[in-house]
């Protein structure tokens, strides 16, 4: 996101879908930027930023990449600003400050932060059922 770079285990990953046709909905949450369909499938896009409370993802620009992860409740994508990519991680650097997050690894002279999407996908955290009940929550089409 912008220039901080953020992990997410390969495990939760189920694919990477670059520009997504993202269809807003103004009555959700300020955490979900929109729906989008994948393969017949309506999958909750979320703001990355603002879930870690670092800001915002979405703005003027498109979406630019969606990494889709295996949620509890179904997928749900998070938004990325640049291509991601796949790397291996040492051990932790240190311990990471913001809630949702595993530890901070240093990685080529780069600080990358691993997410843990058990903690950032929890349906108290997105507002305590915002997802369903905003009528977002994934499901068949």
């Amino acid at each position: 996101m912008g220039d901080d770079l953020y992990a997410v285990a390969v495990q939760w990953v189920q694919q990477v879908v670059a520009a997504p046709a993202v269809t807003p909905l103004v009555t959700a949450s300020s955490l979900v930027i929109g729906l989008f369909n994948l393969r017949g499938e309506i999958v909750p896009l979320l703001d990355t930023a603002a879930l870690l409370g670092v800001g915002h993802v979405a703005g003027i620009e498109p979406v630019a990449f969606a990494v889709v992860l295996r949620g509890t409740e179904g997928p749900a994508a998070l938004a990325a600003t640049a291509v991601p990519e796949r790397i291996s991680l040492d051990p932790p650097a240190s311990t990471s400050a913001l809630e949702g997050t595993d530890g901070t690894f240093q990685v080529d002279g780069r600080v990358i932060v691993l997410l843990d999407p058990a903690v950032l996908l929890r349906s108290e955290r997105l507002g305590g059922g915002d997802l369903s009940s905003a009528s977002v929550a994934p499901s068949r089409v």
